[in-house]
């Protein structure tokens, strides 16, 4: 018997030029890298800060790194690590890695070296591109590379702003154990910009297995235990793009301005930023850090008409004193992806700007989004319905069946975007898989539901999940009860262990700067009853400093257990 998720009610909410399937490109991500920087050669590809960067010179810039990747050794298959904030260099070094066939294992800035050294250990990495001043936690590893290529993050800076950014890594250099100057006296270490200059552009003619070869191996966050890297094919990440823009028609081909501020480190900033918007010809306006003044202007001076930001930047504009000098109306859609939408900041930013958010949903292991609010339908709370030629279906969060409509369970998707599994974890691969009715479904670890129409809504991660005598509380329910008080800036929530109900609601809260020292824990309490089922309601309240957070703003829960620890 077919299941309502297998009759796709989400079909009736697409708009009429929005196809359920397509055709999927039989290419590979460089062929797709090669059409677009000849098809668009004199068109603007990047703006760093004010300089600008055409198609062509990326194309060529691109080549000769990858020539200089092959003339080092670097061959199919072999996993090098990029470790570099959004920069021209960080994307050169990211198409110059795939040219050689070989895979790209995207490292966080923000990782510390037993971080960084687990991923290089766990992906056989023996090749590292860097910035410079992110060198010294690499060093601390102890890793032995056959090859270290460093960059540094002016290279690519107008000259009216070299000078300063020189300025403020000359501090960062003192800092390091070993400068700059005497690291590239060592034995295959070598300087990004050097290398260009020696080879010309002249890259190596590499076949791929669409669905076999591995393009990137990005790995997810670790809150459930060790980062896991997660394989992405080059058939995969093409999947991902072309589902994605038959779902948004209206985003055209070499007539965009995106800005990129989503790290390119990040699964949500390299699909939509990195690749999606060079595929298709956008202009990326690259911000390496999101300040709000650097954003305003970005939008402002470039004509911005493309926008994925992660809710905090939302949450940040929609009361940042200069947003009314931007047109929002000029955007063709603006998007929130990598974390949950709080109603709250959904509602305040249309309130603010007449425009509307549209929430999205993805994971590191569907490359690209796998839900969205159609353009003109969005709805707050929800992460909108599977895009074109994609499934998603509510399962038993333990057994591989699903559950009515309209129950809340475990978010499960099929599609070809999905990965091909995690780098040598056949377990944790299989513990994702779900094989029903011949479709292999992926197991997102969230617990959703599906409503009447088709859309989808989130309510918390599987390991977030409280049980309170049995009972289920969502702690993203709570958060956002408690994001309501005008006073309370910030909170996360947890459960902790309590022998004699399994778990209580523990809130931890940020106040804003007046309210500290006047707004007590049976405030916040009287607050909650009404809004919050007296279970759900937080039975320990603790006041801290700031809520910690992963690289791209949410909420690290995992972090708060191991401080209540």
């Amino acid at each position: 018997m077919t299941s309502v998720y297998e009759q796709k009610p989400w079909l009736k909410a697409y708009p009429s030029d929005v196809p359920a399937e397509i055709d999927i490109p039989q290419k590979s991500v460089v062929d797709l890298f090669n059409e677009a920087t000849d098809k668009w050669k004199d068109r603007t590809a990047l703006v760093f800060y004010g300089k600008k960067m055409s198609f062509g010179e990326l194309r060529e810039k691109t080549d000769r790194f990858a020539n200089a990747l092959a003339d080092l050794g670097i061959k199919k298959g072999q996993r090098v690590g990029l470790l570099a904030l959004n920069s021209p260099e960080h994307v050169i070094a990211f198409f110059g890695i795939l040219k050689t066939g070989a895979v790209v294992s995207s490292i966080s800035p923000v990782y510390v070296s037993s971080e960084i050294k687990h991923q290089l250990d766990d992906g056989g990495v023996e090749s590292i591109v860097c910035q410079d001043m992110l060198f010294d936690n690499v060093e601390k590893t102890g890793q032995e590379f056959r090859n270290v290529i460093l960059t540094n993050i002016s290279e690519s800076l107008p000259a009216t702003k070299k000078i300063f950014g020189k300025s403020i890594l000359r501090g960062v250099y003192q800092k390091m154990a070993v400068p700059p100057a005497k690291i590239y006296k060592r034995k295959g270490f070598y300087q990004f910009q050097e290398l260009l200059k020696k080879h010309p552009p002249d890259p190596p003619e590499v076949e791929f297995d669409l669905r076999e070869d591995v393009a990137t191996l990005q790995y997810t966050g670790g809150t459930t235990g060790p980062p896991k890297g997660v394989m992405s094919t080059h058939y995969g990440i093409a999947s991902g793009d072309a589902l994605f823009h038959a779902f948004y028609p209206f985003l055209e081909d070499g007539k965009e301005s995106m800005l990129a501020y989503m790290p390119f480190y990040h699964a949500a900033g390299q699909s939509f930023g990195l690749m999606s918007g060079i595929i298709h010809g956008y202009t990326l306006v690259i911000l390496t850090t999101p300040e709000l003044d650097d954003i305003i202007n970005s939008i402002v001076r470039n004509k911005v008409t493309f926008i994925l930001g992660a809710p905090t930047i939302y949450e940040l504009l929609k009361d940042y004193e200069k947003t009314d000098r931007v047109n929002w109306d000029r955007f063709k859609i603006m998007m929130s992806g990598a974390d949950a939408l709080l109603e709250s900041t959904a509602k305040e930013w249309k309130q603010r700007t007449g425009v509307t958010i549209h929430e999205c949903y993805g994971m590191t292991e569907t490359v690209f989004n796998t839900h969205g609010n159609p353009l003109g339908k969005s709805r707050v709370g929800s992460i909108g319905v599977p895009i074109t030629g994609t499934m998603a279906a509510i399962l038993d969060p333990d057994e591989d069946e699903f559950v009515p409509q309209g129950e809340r369970g475990e978010l499960v998707m099929a599609g070809p975007q999905i990965t091909k599994g995690y780098w040598n974890n056949e377990e944790a691969t299989k513990d994702c898989e779900a094989i029903i009715n011949g479709v292999r479904w992926w197991r997102s670890g969230d617990l959703a539901e599906m409503g009447e129409d088709g859309y989808f809504s989130i309510y918390d991660r599987k390991r977030d999940l409280i049980k309170y005598k049995g009972l289920r509380v969502y702690a993203r329910e709570v958060e956002e009860v408690l994001k309501t008080h005008p006073q309370i800036r910030e909170t996360g929530v947890i459960g902790v262990r309590a022998p004699e109900v399994g778990e209580n609601v523990k809130a931890m809260i940020v106040l804003e700067p007046d309210a500290r020292g006047k707004l007590s824990e049976a405030d916040i309490l009287d607050y909650c009853k009404g809004k919050l089922t007296p279970y759900k309601i937080p039975k320990i309240i603790e006041f801290i400093g700031e809520i910690p957070k992963t690289d791209v703003g949410k909420v690290s829960r995992r972090e708060l257990r191991e401080e209540d620890l």
